[in-house]
């Protein structure tokens, strides 16, 4: 990494941690944060209100294209501190210099009571209904006629917003490898395994859909 003080988008997950009172499955948490980078950096993790709780590992370092977890748990689960809201402070700082090269704020509020679930009921009180198929005219006029079946004379046409995915794909497999040498390849368009795995299972999504008949 330059030298300089450089600032840094920083990626964490989640933006925003939820306590609830009545449930001490939600009394922890699991931060997670990114270096999308090609240097290793530092992270500390700071707190308004460091004796509510306790963070495993607060400083650290991320190793370039990786991640790291970091366990928070809440250490005063009581009424008094319900909806109140402390900040966590995630600081990436330059790996040999340690200046501060970027941070985000993650909120994290004990709420009270447990988590509101969302029940899926089987009786639905809508009634939905199949919808009418489209006329000829009608996919003619929003240029939906494609028939997939071989009939002469005729010239199918094909999902232009498919085969173009599927292109981005192919070039993207094509690219080098994140850490070979020999490459004429400018360094910023090697791609790492894992980004070549979704190419490649985007891509069969893709051949399956072109392939999928009527």
């Amino acid at each position: 990494m330059p030298s300089g003080v450089v600032q840094v988008p920083v990626f964490v997950y989640p933006q925003q941690i939820a306590f609830y009172l009545d449930d001490q499955s939600t009394h922890k948490h699991i931060i997670t944060l990114y270096n999308p980078y090609d240097f290793t950096i530092r992270f500390r993790v700071l707190c308004t209100a460091p004796n509510k709780y306790t963070v495993v590992d607060p400083e650290g370092a991320i190793r370039s294209h990786n991640c790291i977890d970091i366990v928070v748990r809440h250490n005063a689960v009581s009424p008094t501190n319900c909806n109140i809201t402390d900040k966590f402070r995630i600081q990436m700082r330059n790996y040999t210099t340690r200046q501060v090269i970027g941070k985000q704020d993650v909120p994290a509020t004990l709420l009270p009571g447990k988590p509101i679930v969302i029940a899926t009921s089987t009786n639905d009180p809508e009634e939905f209904q199949k919808l009418p198929k489209a006329t000829a005219s009608v996919q003619q006029q929003f240029g939906l006629v494609r028939d997939q079946r071989a009939v002469p004379g005729r010239i199918q046409t094909p999902n232009y917003i498919v085969v173009t995915a599927a292109l981005i794909c192919i070039g993207a497999l094509l690219l080098p490898t994140q850490g070979e040498k020999e490459s004429r390849i400018p360094v910023y368009l090697h791609l790492t395994i894992n980004l070549k795995l979704i190419f490649a299972y985007v891509l069969g999504l893709v051949t399956m859909a072109l392939l999928r008949p009527a």
